[in-house]
């Protein structure tokens, strides 16, 4: 049996049910470069109090420094290996490397401060991918925004249309919440930049260390104040999941948009074949998987968000192995939330707009009602009495089946006696966008403004 990192009070070794059943290594060998950098700003925390000699340390660097390269190359942790957790495959890969000089390692070390410490190391590991992936998809959304700044369509509300928008103006809807998400995300790293080594098991390192020092070397911004909540905070972890949970939630709802919108009955949009996929029995079926599978799994984002904080929830103070349970959700949270920004920024880069159907939906003149009730109020009409007047209009034009633009000039004049039959019936769709045109607005000339700036938005870094 490999060496373990404890086991000198046992008379036994563990029953093998609950051997596997307790094992980690198979989730958290995820963290073995973590927990490498982890180990050697430690030892060398150890040199520096006198606990390692000098040729220790350099046995200990070697070593480290050996499994580091393979860890990066892939083949370390090598197919098959085996420990109890990540901390004790780095103990047993530095016996056979460094020699005595690793059993010297753990002096006042924990493995509750050495997880602390590699999640969140992991974690900001995986910041270059997620700001390249919020950047690549707010480009998409900008760029799909400025090519249709000029589409027309229906804006909703409860499902019912409402008013005229730019197909533009809805794409930059969900890049104002996926800047919010980035926000989100870039906060949460600020917070979790903190190192909790030199906390021991909860009552800190008796060995003199340079903790400011070790924090510097390891690129965190900060030390951990107090060592019982060192190694049981877990608050940044919650923080991640809650990041992944809402982008996941906003892609969902931007999926479940395109879904319609790509439907038969709608045919706004056309979908690439690269993320569509058809029907093992019926020919001539496109179905939007892409789009299903990021609404679908934002289940999962949120399913992992709420294991996260009932996990939390009732733990006494310091470590537990409850705190086990934290790595695999949060592991299936960045890859799932990572993946999905991918995927929606290739969906939206390769959609095609159908501008006739877009044009035809946004010509109910329903969609103009608001239109109307403004000219009344332009003309002097307040605003309830208005929209009482407009509401009788669309009334008898739903009962006709008719457009209120196109009645008799004499209809027209007997139900909007304070307004020019011409001015009635100049109203348009493209004429409710363009007047729109005030910050935030939905004209043209605005999203095109609105596009440019989610592009320097999406470049800027922290």
């Amino acid at each position: 049996m490999a060496e373990k990192l404890w086991g000198g009070r046992f008379t036994r070794p563990p029953a093998e049910d609950f051997e596997k059943y307790a094992e980690s290594f198979s989730f958290d060998r995820r963290l073995a470069a973590a927990e490498v950098r982890g180990s050697l700003a430690h030892a060398r925390q150890l040199a520096a109090a006198g606990v390692l000699s000098a040729a220790e340390l350099r046995a200990l660097e070697a070593g480290l420094g050996r499994l580091a390269a393979a860890i990066a190359a892939g083949t370390e942790p090598a197919p098959g290996a085996a420990a109890e957790d990540v901390h004790t495959f780095v103990f047993q890969r530095l016996l056979e490397s460094a020699g005595e000089a690793a059993r010297k390692l753990q002096t006042g070390r924990s493995r509750n401060e050495q997880v602390a410490l590699d999640l969140r190391l992991y974690i900001l590991d995986q910041a270059p991918a997620w700001e390249q992936a919020f950047t690549g998809l707010l480009n998409a959304w900008a760029d799909f925004a400025e090519r249709h700044a000029e589409i027309i369509i229906p804006g909703f509300t409860h499902l019912q249309r409402a008013q005229p928008i730019s197909l533009g103006h809805h794409a930059l809807a969900y890049a104002e919440m996926l800047l919010r998400d980035r926000e989100r995300w870039r906060q949460g790293l600020h917070r979790l930049a903190v190192s909790p080594l030199g906390s021991g098991a909860l009552a800190g390192m008796p060995f003199a260390g340079d903790r400011e020092a070790a924090a510097r070397e390891l690129r965190l911004a900060a030390i951990s104040q107090n060592s019982l909540d060192a190694v049981g905070d877990r608050d940044f972890v919650a923080e991640i999941h809650f990041v992944a949970a809402l982008t996941g939630l906003h892609l969902s709802r931007w999926a479940e948009d395109w879904i319609l919108y790509s439907s038969s009955e709608f045919g706004w949009l056309r979908l690439d074949d690269a993320y569509t996929s058809g029907s093992s029995l019926m020919p001539q079926k496109k179905n939007p998987d892409a789009l299903e599978l990021l609404r679908g799994k934002s289940a999962r984002l949120t399913g992992n968000l709420m294991q996260s904080l009932m996990l939390l929830k009732g733990l006494p103070l310091a470590y537990n192995r409850d705190l086990q349970e934290d790595k695999a959700p949060l592991f299936d949270s960045l890859d799932a939330a990572l993946a999905g920004l991918r995927i929606a920024a290739g969906v939206t880069a390769t959609a095609g707009v159908d501008a006739a159907r877009c044009a035809a939906a946004a010509g109910d003149p329903v969609l103009l009602a608001t239109d109307l009730a403004d000219l009344l109020v332009a003309a002097g009409v307040p605003f309830h009495t208005a929209h009482a007047q407009v509401g009788q209009v669309m009334s008898q034009a739903a009962a006709q089946d008719s457009d209120f633009r196109q009645w008799p000039e004499a209809e027209l004049q007997r139900l909007l006696p304070q307004l020019a039959p011409d001015k009635i019936r100049a109203l348009s769709p493209a004429a409710s966008v363009a007047r729109r045109d005030g910050p935030g607005g939905a004209a043209p000339n605005q999203v095109r403004w609105q596009a440019a700036r989610v592009r320097k938005l999406a470049a800027a870094v922290t």
